[in-house]
């Protein structure tokens, strides 16, 4: 699983510009990160674009997820991801980068904003930390760790299962001691009573 950009666009009527973006583009060749990072605002804006406010959408392109979130004030957000990350989690992360971004930036400045005039920081941030969404989300941390207990349950079983089966066994073997010895135990007295 793998985020490649985080965009904070603003929308208004039909026009999009890009206000912030953050981008981990190391899995890319360093002479092709240009061209991937264009690539992607380009695509980030002509989703917002294409896509009603107030609402959620996600598109394939080519081996990318483009998760879009555009709220009902214009403000929007696209998550680019590989197509294995959680959208659940791709939409909590939006929803959360735009809640941030409105409490720190001002929103008079989001009609003539870019990303020389704003001063957000904290994209990259999210970026780094939501790149393990088991990590980050709540909820998919507390499944992972139920799966984990599940696993150790399921092993915990089939070795009280093995015991089991070997108790079983002991106890069997033990039940024809008990004949035998008391056989024996017959045998040996009347031997001893004979002489």
């Amino acid at each position: 699983m793998k985020l490649y950009s985080l965009s904070v666009l603003y929308k208004r009527e039909s026009k999009v510009h890009l206000l912030m973006g953050g981008y981990d583009l190391q899995s890319f060749g360093y002479f092709q990160r240009g061209s991937v990072k264009e690539f992607m605002v380009f695509t980030s804006q002509i989703i917002v674009e294409r896509c009603r406010e107030g609402s959620r959408s996600t598109v394939k392109e080519q081996e990318y997820m483009c998760h879009c979130y555009i709220r009902t004030d214009g403000l929007g957000g696209v998550l680019i991801a590989d197509h294995e990350y959680p959208q659940r989690v791709a939409f909590t992360l939006l929803n959360k980068v735009l809640d941030d971004f409105t409490q720190k930036v001002p929103a008079h400045l989001w009609p003539d904003g870019n990303q020389n005039t704003i001063n957000y920081t904290e994209l990259d941030g999210f970026l780094a930390k939501y790149q393990n969404p088991r990590e980050a989300d709540s909820m998919m941390k507390i499944q992972s760790e139920l799966d984990e207990t599940k696993i150790i349950l399921h092993k915990s079983i089939e070795a009280v299962l093995e015991r089991g089966e070997k108790l079983d066994d002991l106890v069997a073997k033990s039940e024809d001691l008990s004949v035998q010895s008391k056989t024996f135990y017959k045998t040996a007295k009347k031997q001893t009573s004979a002489v």
